[in-house]
Order: structure tokens, then sequence, then C-alpha cells
């Protein structure tokens, strides 16, 4: 029987793992881990290889994790197979493995795998009634550098859902920009271009930062919020910063690029001698043409007072949408008073008369009345009471007394106003 030996992985080796992994890609047993993974753990984790006048002809390698370990690749020659090479490079990969103090080691095979006797050998045991699943991170570690250069997060899941009520807005972002960014390949299919910039506008206070988030945090994208007053002080004057932004954000794989109050930096340019914010719209208008050219990306801008915006900064081809986000509906209004009312005195809490005597308000209109009456009820308990009363927290009528004492955000003319504004500026 010829002979072949074990010995750990060289630098070298490389050429002779791809040959490994082409054979097994070519075979019904494709590899659970991805090539480039496997190279990874050669180079930084646990590899062994098994050799034949120098030849290598088979390779296993793992990667430790606390006390748990994985074979992330094992593959023999399909000459060398059942010679007992699989059993006896698990053999020397777990000698390998074993000053990390592992208490376990496991295996994931493909269902098409036929041969297993390596492992059982190995001591290994099948275990049942197991799935497995898997899930694509979207921000690799490389981006990561640059995201926190530039302030921005990934953003937990869940915050779409979080959004109660506002159906319309919610139906109409999913739509023209979630679903056509979250699926490129069947929206070209159809002839559709994914969205690369949208303008949110309304009044203030509306939500539309929260709808930002709510977007990147869908499409499970980075983050990166664009704050023009931080820009401002940079050396090399606020066009200058803002083009260098836009030059790190496209290193980035996804991201979606938020600018709130645009207006500050996009606003009607006139007067002469120009004046020293009209550079900085002439840079954000070219700077718009070039970030739409980058796959996998959303710019999203709000603005308060989209009548201020230059005229240029609107027109087609630099925005997909132009799409308006208003005051809260009755179910919008239900989910934010649920969300500050303290779940003890929740039960006791006419709610539905909180949401009717708050048509009107804003979402940041009715978190300071919620804020006003839990700090209205405390003091209440505390000083006229005393701590220990047995009082629970804030009742209806002290809500009804916050709401009362608080003046909406959003004027009868502004909503007129915004009103006109879906007419004429509005692009859905």
């Amino acid at each position: 029987m010829p002979s072949f030996r074990i010995r750990d992985f060289h630098a070298d080796d490389v050429e002779g793992i791809l040959h490994l992994w082409e054979e097994m890609r070519a075979s019904p047993a494709e590899p659970v881990y991805g090539l480039s993974e496997v190279l990874a753990s050669c180079q930084e984790d646990h590899a062994v290889v098994a050799v034949h006048d120098e030849v290598v002809i088979g390779a296993a390698v793992g990667r430790a994790a606390h006390a748990q370990g994985w074979i992330v690749f094992l593959s023999t020659t399909e000459a060398w197979q059942q010679q007992g090479v699989g059993r006896a490079l698990l053999a020397a990969l777990e000698r390998q493995m074993a000053p990390h103090g592992l208490s376990k080691l496991s295996a994931l095979l493909p269902d098409t795998a036929m041969r297993v006797d390596a492992f059982v050998d190995q001591g290994f045991e099948i275990k049942k009634n197991l799935r497995y699943f898997e899930r694509q991170i979207p921000v690799q570690r490389k981006e990561l550098d640059t995201l926190a250069e530039l302030g921005g997060r990934v953003l937990p899941r869940g915050l779409w859902d979080e959004i109660g009520g506002m159906q319309r807005e919610k139906e109409l972002l999913e739509r023209r920009l979630v679903m056509p960014l979250a699926k490129p390949d069947l929206a070209d299919s159809f002839g559709v271009v994914p969205p690369r910039a949208v303008m949110l506008f309304g009044p203030p206070g509306t939500g539309k930062t929260t709808f930002a988030r709510a977007i990147a945090s869908r499409l499970e994208w980075s983050f990166i919020e664009v704050f023009p007053s931080r820009l401002a002080v940079d050396p090399k004057g606020l066009a200058g910063a803002l083009r260098e932004t836009f030059l790190k954000i496209a290193d980035l794989e996804h991201a979606v690029v938020f600018i709130d109050e645009v207006e500050e930096i996009a606003a009607q340019r006139s007067g002469e001698p120009p004046s020293p914010l009209q550079g900085v719209t002439n840079e954000l208008l070219k700077i718009i043409p070039a970030f739409r050219d980058q796959p996998d990306r959303l710019l999203v801008c709000a603005t308060n007072f989209i009548r201020a915006l230059d005229s240029a900064f609107l027109r087609h081809g630099r925005f997909d949408y132009v799409i308006p986000i208003g005051l809260p509906d009755e179910a919008a209004r239900r989910s934010i008073w649920e969300r500050y009312i303290p779940e003890a005195a929740a039960g006791s809490i006419d709610l539905e008369s909180l949401v009717r005597r708050t048509d009107g308000f804003s979402p940041a209109d009715i978190e300071f009345a919620a804020r006003k009456a839990s700090q209205g009820a405390l003091e209440k308990a505390f000083y006229r009471s005393g701590a220990d009363d047995g009082a629970t927290g804030p009742v209806t009528e002290d809500y009804l007394e916050a709401v009362a004492a608080t003046r909406a955000t959003v004027s009868q003319d502004v909503g007129n106003e915004f009103l006109q504004d879906i007419e004429l500026l509005a692009r859905l």
C-alpha cells in the first residue's frame, strides 16, 4: 500500500487545497463552507494536510471558538479514499486543536455526503433531528473600520415592525424602495431600476428620521447619518468635507445615507454676490449623480420646508421619489402611546381617549405629553402622598392634563401648506 504522511498546512499548500475543493464541488457532496472561509481558516486557524511524494492528497481544516470546535473542510482525493487518510487527518487536526480546551468538536456535512466512515471511526456521532440554519451577515468585517470612521452603524432588526400605524406610508416605502433594493434581480427582470435617492418631506416631528432608520433596518444595510453642522467645522470647509464623506461611503458594500434638514445645504440659490452656501449646494448637486451610479446604496434626504429647496435639487434624475410623511394616523397614535405608558399602569389607562385627544399631534408631541404625565404623576405620589402610599403609576387624568398643556407642533396653517406641497411636489 502506498504510504502517506500528515503534516501541518504550509502556505504553498494552497494550490493543493484548491484542487481538493474543485474535486469536491464536482461531486454530489458540495462543500458546506465557502472557499474563502476555508482558505482563511487554513491561514488563521487550524489545518493539516496529507501528502504523498510531496503532493497534497487530503486536507482537514478546523476552527475553534471558546470550547466549541468545527470541522470546516475535510477532503481526500478520489484515488486515496477508503485508505484511512480521512481518519488520520481528523486525528491530527484534533491533536492540533486540543490545546484550546475544546469540549466538543462538530462537523456539518451536506445530506448528499456518502462517505462518513472517517468521522464515525474517529468517534463522531451522527445527531438526528437537527436542522441547519444559515444567515448571511450583510456588513462585512472589512467595512467596520470605514463605518466607524463615518459615525455609521448597523441598526437592529425589527425597527420597521416597531412603526405602528402609518400603513399608507409604510406600504408605499415597502413597494417603491425596499422591495426593489432587497430583490434587485427580480426588479431587473421586470425592467425596474432600483431607486438610488428619495426625498421625505413633511412637518417637523412627524417621524422622517424614524422611517429612514427603519428602511436601513429593513434592508439590513449600514446606516450613515450625515450632519452638515459637524462637517462645517472641518478645515476643508463644508463642501470639501461633504465630498470626502461621500468618497468614503463609496467603500461600503451596502449603505443607507441619511441627511436630515437638507434645506440647510440645498436652499434656493439666489442673490449677488453668491452666498457661501451656494458652493455647498453646487457640490451636493454634483455628488448625487455620482452616488446614483453606485449599486446597493440609497440616499434619503428629509426636509421640513420643501419649498425652501433649490429648484434644481428636486429635478427628475436626482430623486426617484418625493414622499410626504404626515402626522400619525389613529393606529400610529395608539402605538406611540402604548410605547410610553408604563406596563404597570397600562391596564387602567383609557387609551382611546388619549388617541382621540391627540389628533393633530406629532410623534414628538405625544412623547412629550407622555413623559410630562409620568413626571407629574411621580411628583404627586412623592411630594403630596409620600413615596410609599401604594401608587403604581400615572392614571388617565394625568395624561389628559399633560395633553391639554401640550401645544401641537404642527399648526393648522402648516398642515394646510403640507397638503398643498403634496399636490404640487410629491412624486410617488
